[in-house]
């Protein structure tokens, strides 16, 4: 492990804080400070996302281990901080502070409590980031269950009709599931004597067989949750719909990811016999998601509502591929989480685009908008491209990925899960169509403007780095690179000491 000097991921983390407290003392009248809290929000995220950028500068993308490591130990070695980076954990802090502004500058609509909006998101922020640098068991538990807050009430106060509904099951679903890893993190303490991430996870036998599958079973009640998998997802298309734009967007792009985050950080490294054990029992859970949910996307009257079943299907790429133990399939199941948190963002910004002018999310309410909003046409055209998978967009490399890694343990799961590309197609060119193309028969379209410069400037990032990693994934395949390297050899070598799960494990 490395360290520095100075604590960048510290500082990363909690400067979003810095805007919280700003915006809690800044004075003035109502308007004038619902402006200071936008501006001050968008400076802090953008301040955020610059200092983010130094991580990278000062990552080695061959040195596998964690970098930048922050360790204090308080209270007489009972409270420990320790914070630290890896290639699997890089680019979804990365993707995380990228995105942040992009949802401030979506918010500017926002006119109901502005400043505990903004507040909201800032806290949002810190923990997130805090969850992909934690190197602590116990520390990693707080950013992890404390994001359920700030997300909670943004979808509770400012989401739509059935808010609190949404709200309460978006809380109540993911909370219950994370009362089991507690448990397990306890369980685990008292068994190792610590609760060192990189401790434990340079120790693959740290914990016997019996033990590794109920440790296994309660991390996967949290993380199967938060991804979520078939059949525990059905809190998130209620989430999605009533959730405000930029609440869809960080749902969708970063509180997802934390699920298939925790399998590549805890469920594969710590406990792989268990993992071995449950491997088809994941192949399983991932094909359904990614058939029926697509087959139930088809079925869909609401926009959000459709791609929030798309997300729940792409999340079984993930699943699928990670727990293929293939260096092809872990490798895609990184890409497809980065690339999703982009595309999927995308295209709730975009449903938010055109929301904010009918204020309906119904897709018979639309119909030929290309003859209003071309620039819009274009835009959402290449985003649903992204989402179907086509080649040249960042859609397409974490799915062949996936597919390619899961083929060469199992190729009857990788039949299925390849007839959800299809399916995606369908929904997707489906929706796109009714949409975008036809006539513009409905009067109440024909005044609608095209993309403002605010909507334009939220989306140009996106689609240029869609564009960027679908023609060039290598920065994020070298990033990840090292690190699944190092997760496969942790694997081999519990392979070699114990040896019932040794002819399962990809040596490749």
């Amino acid at each position: 492990m490395s360290q520095m000097s100075w604590p960048l991921l510290s500082l990363v983390t909690f400067l979003p804080l810095v805007g919280v407290l700003f915006i809690l003392f800044a004075k003035g009248e109502d308007e004038a400070a619902d402006r200071y809290a936008r501006y001050a929000a968008l400076w802090t995220t953008i301040g955020t996302f610059l200092l983010s950028l130094l991580i990278p500068l000062n990552f080695n993308s061959a040195e596998p281990g964690f970098q930048l490591v922050e360790a204090h130990d308080w209270m007489g070695g009972l409270a420990h901080y320790r914070m630290g980076i890896d290639g699997i954990s890089m680019p979804l802090l990365l993707l995380t502070t990228f995105l942040m502004p992009i949802c401030i500058l979506a918010s500017w609509y926002v006119t109901k409590r502005v400043r505990e909006y903004m507040i909201a998101f800032l806290v949002l922020e810190t923990l997130m980031i805090g969850v992909f640098c934690a190197l602590d068991l116990v520390l990693f538990y707080v950013f992890f269950e404390a994001g359920l807050i700030p997300m909670f009430l943004i979808i509770g106060i400012w989401g739509g009709q059935r808010r609190v509904y949404a709200s309460f099951k978006f809380f109540l679903y993911t909370l219950l599931g994370s009362v089991l890893m507690l448990l397990a993190i306890i369980a685990m303490y008292w068994h190792a004597e610590t609760t060192d991430i990189a401790t434990l996870v340079a120790n693959p036998t740290a914990f016997p067989a019996d033990m590794q599958k109920w440790l296994w079973l309660a991390f996967f009640a949290s993380f199967a949750v938060k991804m979520p998998m078939w059949p525990v997802h059905t809190w998130l298309p209620d989430a999605h719909v009533e959730a405000p734009t930029a609440g869809s967007v960080i749902l969708a792009a970063i509180l997802l990811k934390m699920g298939g985050y925790g399998f590549l950080r805890f469920s594969l490294p710590m406990f792989p016999d268990a993992s071995l054990y449950f491997q088809n029992f994941i192949y399983v859970l991932s094909v359904i998601a990614i058939v029926y949910t697509s087959l139930v996307a088809l079925m869909q009257e609401d926009i959000k509502k459709l791609i929030a079943y798309s997300s729940v299907a792409h999340m079984g790429f993930v699943t699928m591929g990670i727990f293929s133990m293939t260096r092809q399939g872990i490798d895609g199941a990184m890409f497809q989480m980065v690339s999703h948190g982009l595309v999927s963002g995308a295209l709730f910004l975009s449903v938010g685009v055109i929301y904010d002018r009918m204020h309906t999310r119904e897709i018979a309410a639309y119909g030929g908008l290309v003859h209003r909003m071309p620039i819009y046409a274009a835009v959402f055209m290449l985003f649903t491209m992204a989402n179907v998978g086509l080649p040249g967009t960042s859609g397409f490399v974490g799915e062949f990925m996936t597919l390619l890694g899961t083929f060469q343990q199992n190729s009857w799961v990788a039949f299925f899960a390849t007839t959800g590309v299809i399916l995606s197609a369908g929904y997707a060119l489906w929706l796109y169509a009714r949409v975008i193309f036809g006539k513009l028969e409905k009067p109440e379209l024909g005044w609608m403007p095209d993309m403002t410069r605010r909507e334009f400037a939220v989306m140009a990032p996106l689609v240029l780095l869609t564009v960027f990693f679908g023609v060039y994934p290598a920065p994020i395949l070298d990033t990840v690179g090292a690190s699944v390297e190092n997760l496969m050899k942790s694997l081999q070598f519990a392979a070699q000491h114990l040896p019932d799960i040794a002819p399962a494990i990809a040596m490749k």
